[in-house]
């Protein structure tokens, strides 16, 4: 699996208002953060589901995912109600978790899936955590700092030590 490669489709900061995220062409990873600028990377007190437990920094979800959702349940999201940092391309994320990989110029570590949450469904419509189930992203711990833009590959660099 090591070398298969996605590319990076779109990048959502969250705002603080609920359910705002915000689209930018660029953005900044932060080791043990997240994104620059992202709602969720001000601190441990702003993450909902509790700070220091590993994958809280980066969500990524697959375009594919979104487009297999409204051919098999009928349900289209626009990219950012997703509610995750980045869109990808041509790479499976589920594969990712327990491995090192790279997305632009930073290198994270895949911890867990990112399954969807009846929250997210609160804030879409019914019928999105059953369609999003096991393909609702994956979650990631930022290793070094660096830009993620559109455009950029996102790699398999092999196991998590």
């Amino acid at each position: 699996m090591e070398g298969v490669i996605g590319r990076v489709e779109a990048i959502f900061l969250a705002q603080p208002e609920e359910g705002e995220r915000r689209q930018v062409e660029r953005a900044t990873a932060v080791a043990g953060r997240g994104l620059d600028g992202d709602a969720y990377a001000a601190g441990p007190d702003t993450r909902r589901d509790g700070a220091g437990v590993d994958g809280r920094d980066l969500t990524l979800i697959e375009a594919e995912a979104l487009k297999g959702l409204a051919a098999q349940a009928g349900i289209e999201l626009e990219p950012w109600e997703g509610r995750r940092n980045v869109l990808t391309r041509g790479i499976a994320l589920n594969d990712l978790v327990g491995r090192r990989f790279r997305v632009g110029e930073t290198e994270c570590v895949g911890r867990r899936l990112c399954d969807p949450c009846r929250h997210l469904e609160s804030l879409t419509q019914p019928g999105v955590l059953r369609g999003l189930a096991r393909r609702g992203g994956l979650r990631a711990d930022v290793l070094t700092a660096g830009a993620i833009a559109v455009g950029d590959e996102v790699a398999d660099l092999g196991p998590a030590p």
